[in-house]
């Protein structure tokens, strides 16, 4: 049953991108012919009918040349666009109607390139520059140190917004917060990062001085898609031992009195269920459950777990794709704080994302989490 629905999961995924795909070139059609309406253009149009045309399709072929070198940035960059540009082209439509005006004047596709520009431009920055987001919680368990620190990251897919220098002084600023442990929740490194980034990063998580040390869980993109990089899964975990992070794979890491317990990926088949890992563990403790995707709370929560870390959906990256990917069951929340009885799950947006530079639905965030006892 789990691997049919993987494979409905992986179907709506493939739908969700030749939509998008036949969306582009709808819009790039549509693009032409705003581009057309401009004063000179049409101008243009009343001598020379084609070269009007071959003039507007101009800055449509610049965008298939960015498209081309990144397919990624280039749909996102048309979509947006040509979805801009006609909400302006209703909204200058109704003014018009109202005013009874029909000026040649066409103010409306220079807006909307300012407008786009400025949203994309928001979602660059808000990808490339990572802020901190803290959380305060309480237990009725008891703590020998009060409160427990916990930094948490995760979705650093390394190369995409941070190579291993930046995302080493990343790791310098989470260090200056001096938590007591540091977990990372899935997706460390991409389908196509670097060696080199892969090592100073690693490095970086070696230097860091969190009492518990360092905490590592597998995400989905952990061992690559594809054969687009230059190491193995394999070489990845030798490289986080080196540097002294605790990898856990279905297993219960007990530190004085907190459990950690590590889950394998959503998409292994092997994993444990929540309730089987429980059993290991001193249900006495507070227990913490990393998690890359969250969408097992049900039963996270019946067994008992006090807090739940998770990443994956990267607070939805672009909007509105994180209430989709919401809508149709891949998730069981976007991002933030949600309880369920006893067990309280946060969902981190990431540290950075995947293959798309820009974050329009949220922020890249690191998180630090103060858990007091009563």
């Amino acid at each position: 049953m789990m691997r049919r629905i993987e494979e409905v999961c992986r179907l709506l995924w493939v739908v969700l991108f030749a939509v998008a795909g036949i969306g582009a070139l709808l819009a790039l059609i549509y693009l032409i012919t705003r581009f057309h309406k401009f004063g000179f253009m049409q101008k243009l149009a009343e001598k020379r009918k084609w070269l009007s045309w071959g003039l507007a399709a101009l800055p449509v072929a610049g965008l298939v040349v960015v498209t081309l070198k990144n397919m990624y940035i280039g749909i996102i960059v048309i979509l947006h666009l040509a979805l801009i540009w006609s909400l302006c082209d209703l909204v200058t439509f109704i003014h018009r109607k109202r005013r009874h005006s029909w000026s040649s004047r066409y103010v409306t596709g220079v807006l909307a390139m300012l407008i786009t520009a400025v949203y994309l431009g928001a979602g660059w920055f808000f990808a490339h520059h990572v802020f901190e987001t803290d959380y305060r919680l309480k237990t009725k368990k008891h703590l020998d140190s009060s409160p427990l620190r916990v930094a948490m990251f995760a979705d650093s897919h390394l190369g995409i917004t941070l190579d291993g220098k930046e995302f080493a002084e990343q790791m310098k600023r989470i260090d200056e917060q001096s938590p007591d442990v540091v977990i990372i929740a899935g997706d460390f490194v991409d389908d196509d990062s670097k060696r080199d980034d892969m090592v100073r990063a690693c490095k970086a998580l070696g230097e860091m001085k969190a009492k518990y040390g360092v905490i590592y869980v597998d995400g989905n993109h952990d061992k690559g898609y594809g054969n687009g990089r230059d190491f193995t899964i394999d070489e990845l975990y030798a490289e986080l031992e080196k540097n002294g992070v605790k990898i856990l794979h279905d297993e219960v890491f007990e530190v004085g009195d907190v459990n950690f317990i590590g889950r394998k990926d959503h998409h292994d088949d092997s994993r444990l269920s929540a309730k089987q890992l429980m059993e290991f563990a001193d249900d006495e403790k507070y227990t913490i459950i990393i998690d890359h995707q969250p969408r097992d709370y049900e039963a996270e929560a019946a067994a008992g777990a006090d807090l739940v870390l998770s990443g994956h959906t990267h607070g939805g990256h672009i909007f509105p794709s994180g209430f989709v990917g919401l809508a149709m069951g891949f998730n069981d929340n976007i991002y933030g704080k949600k309880v369920c009885g006893d067990t309280t799950f946060i969902v981190t947006s990431g540290i950075s994302g995947w293959a798309i530079p820009f974050k329009t639905g949220c922020i890249s965030e690191y998180v630090i989490i103060d858990v007091y006892d009563r």
